[in-house]
């Protein structure tokens, strides 16, 4: 994680003249159970959490007036019945326990008033088992995730990433988006690409993607975690902006520098993390981390902003910010 500038202003787009905001929840879905050991340096080597697999609703301002907002999820959280897993990962669900999928993204949703099928979008940040939900929740959203997801799906991701351990039927096929790939050796899985979106650098990222042509959401490639992986980058308010990381890292504590990325056994005589890519994922994690800088980040014209970044499985996020669920707001 040294390899880049701590020092280094970080610079943002400014915002237009009529910008659009988007409104950001916290939302619940599900529960599962984490060795402290297989995530963080230094770990207690007996100790358990149980931790959140948030999801999030953003929301995005119409264009036209008395018409009502553009509905985003990010992330769907846990299944909320575990018959919807195939075998393999059933296994891996019972290394994982205790567990809880009530309530689930679509529950949090009606409790806040807002149905699943007045979702318009659903970004999966990776198809990890507890990332996935149940798709079938959101039969009116388009599901975008990123390159070469489809493939992951079908084939798996070699000896680490069997293909049992992944749903080939995963996703609505008539109506799911791939992102475009990022890098030159992914251009094999370009022509099953369908986009209307381009790659390019922003703050620090190598790639980002407009997802509204707005600059009020950007997705983010964020690698090294899963093939695929995603992060949202999003304009809340004047000089406030949300990093949405989903599991660029399982614990605030590496983002901060205070803990590393664990390594532990493969099972083949090496070492390895919880990542695909251990050293790419920890330049995810550099760049994020970044951002948290205070008085680093800066947007075009040079005010100061702050950007909240809130990652996937932390706790200790949700217990301090429960009024900011859904329909509260970030």
């Amino acid at each position: 994680m040294s390899s880049l500038d701590d020092h280094e202003t970080i610079t943002l787009p400014a915002p237009a003249p009529n910008q659009n905001y988007v409104s950001i929840s916290a939302l619940d879905a599900g529960h599962l159970t984490l060795p402290e050991k297989l995530f963080v340096t230094d770990a207690d080597p007996d100790k358990r959490a149980t931790v959140p697999s948030l999801s999030f609703l953003i929301q995005h301002p119409s264009q036209h007036p008395k018409t009502t907002p553009t509905n985003l999820v990010f992330d769907l959280g846990l299944k909320r019945d575990v018959s919807g897993y195939r075998a393999a990962q059933q296994d891996h669900i019972a290394q994982r326990q205790p567990t809880t999928a009530s309530p689930d993204a679509a529950a949090s949703l009606r409790a806040g008033g807002l149905e699943p099928t007045d979702i318009n979008t659903v970004i999966l940040s990776h198809v990890h088992w507890d990332h996935v939900g149940t798709p079938a929740d959101f039969p009116n959203a388009e599901f975008v995730v990123g390159s070469g997801t489809q493939h992951l799906l079908a084939h798996g991701g070699g000896p680490l990433y069997p293909a049992d351990i992944f749903n080939p039927d995963e996703l609505p096929s008539d109506r799911t988006r791939e992102l475009p790939p990022v890098r030159a050796s992914d251009a094999a899985h370009a022509s099953a690409c369908q986009t209307r979106h381009a790659w390019t650098p922003l703050a620090g990222f190598p790639a980002v993607v407009d997802f509204y042509g707005d600059g009020s959401v950007y997705v983010v490639d964020a690698p090294g975690h899963l093939v695929g992986h995603v992060n949202v980058l999003a304009r809340t308010a004047p000089g406030k902006w949300v990093y949405l990381g989903g599991d660029c890292c399982h614990d605030a504590r590496i983002l901060s520098g205070e803990k590393g990325i664990a390594l532990y056994g493969d099972g083949r005589g090496g070492l390895r993390s919880v990542h695909a890519d251990t050293e790419v994922a920890a330049g995810t994690v550099a760049r994020i981390a970044r951002l948290m800088k205070q008085g680093r980040v800066r947007e075009e014209g040079g005010r100061e902003v702050r950007v909240e970044v809130v990652v996937a499985h932390d706790g200790v996020w949700r217990e301090g910010n429960r009024g900011r669920f859904w329909p509260g707001r970030l």
